[in-house]
């Protein structure tokens, strides 16, 4: 067992403060990794603050994670101490069912061990998630980063944010030629047009806040409609092979799907507290259209991921804070202000801890 010093809630109402733990020393194909930096998820705020259902306290988020291997069990080769990796949002699954037999970790079919506030599968221990000074994984769900280590603050969000965003690019074959539009401008949607530009596809970016224009071509989507508008909408009408819709608010996603061709699909990513309102069938049936789901992504997919991006220079538009801000920064994204993703240094959580 080791000491690890993190910020943890104790609850849905208490800001997170310091809190040490044990964690396991690495079994025999464990990687045990000093946490570098750690991106800073709606998912966390939302599991902290218990808004997704009851957590489970003390509750330590985090599952956006660069890091530097430490120590490694005697049956990794994967890995050697010293290498830059990742953990992403899952630890563990059950490995044995058909999507976990297939790479889709993600949808295993027992329930996936998330990185925080998720049952162990053996042991059924809570885990402890990334606002940690480290961790330790099964080497299968640790992954290796290539980018250069001035980029690293800046990967971390690929974790969660990055492959949430190319899973659905992928499934639904996002490519030159193809128009695809992204909805909203966030943590989710900056990284779709990124990557969407990247596959070679025409993007439009959707938003109702015309000030994002610039920031939305810089990152690579050649047209911005203001979804307010019912004639720019309009202009765009039976034209989109697929939409990547990444609004974590409720919102009518009928004026969304009027924009697909015959055989399009609209995909959801965003989670919001209350359920959209359900779309009109003729919408969909009359082109045959489809409004489809997806979650993150299995770690091989993951892994493809992250090599796609460090081949084509993309990393997540970050503000770096230091642990101590964190409840700042937490009050800070329910207001949008932030582009467009938070990420700690975890260097300055000794300097938190000791404070």
């Amino acid at each position: 067992m080791t000491l690890t010093h993190a910020y943890a809630a104790q609850s849905a109402t208490t800001p997170l403060a310091p809190f040490s733990f044990e964690r396991r020393a690495p079994l025999q194909r464990d990687v045990a990794i000093d946490i570098l930096h750690c991106g800073v998820c709606h998912s966390d705020l939302h599991t902290a603050r218990s808004e997704w259902g009851p957590a489970k306290y003390p509750c330590v988020p985090g599952h956006e994670i660069v890091g530097r291997v430490r120590a490694i069990g005697n049956g990794v080769s994967k890995f050697k101490v010293g290498d830059i990796v990742g953990v992403g949002c899952m630890v563990d699954s059950c490995q044995h069912c058909a999507s976990c037999a297939e790479g889709l970790e993600q949808y295993c079919e027992n329930g996936f061990t998330g990185t925080y506030d998720s049952p162990e599968q053996i042991s059924r221990e809570n885990t402890l998630g990334g606002y940690s000074d480290h961790i330790v994984v099964h080497e299968k769900f640790v992954l290796r980063i290539s980018h250069a280590e001035s980029d690293l603050a800046a990967v971390a969000p690929l974790l969660c944010a990055g492959i949430t965003t190319y899973s659905p690019l992928r499934q639904w074959q996002v490519g030159p030629g193809q128009k695809v539009g992204i909805v909203g401008l966030g943590g989710l949607g900056h990284m779709g047009v990124k990557l969407a530009a990247a596959m070679g596809a025409q993007v439009v970016l959707f938003t109702t806040s015309p000030g994002k224009t610039a920031d939305a071509l810089r990152l690579g989507a050649k047209e911005v409609v203001v979804s307010k508008d019912p004639a720019q909408m309009a202009a765009h009408a039976n034209s989109f092979d697929f939409i990547l819709n990444t609004v974590a608010a409720s919102h009518d996603l009928d004026p969304f799907i009027a924009l697909l061709k015959r055989d399009g699909t609209m995909t959801l990513v965003g989670a919001p507290a209350t359920p959209h309102k359900s779309p009109n069938v003729f919408g969909l049936i009359l082109k045959r259209r489809r409004l489809a789901g997806s979650l993150i992504g299995g770690i091989a997919e993951t892994q493809e991921m992250l090599d796609f991006c460090a081949q084509h220079g993309i990393v997540s538009d970050i503000e770096v804070i230091a642990m101590e801000q964190i409840n700042e920064a937490y009050e800070r994204m329910l207001r949008s202000d932030v582009k467009y993703r938070f990420v700690v240094d975890m260097s300055t959580l000794g300097q938190a801890v000791a404070a």
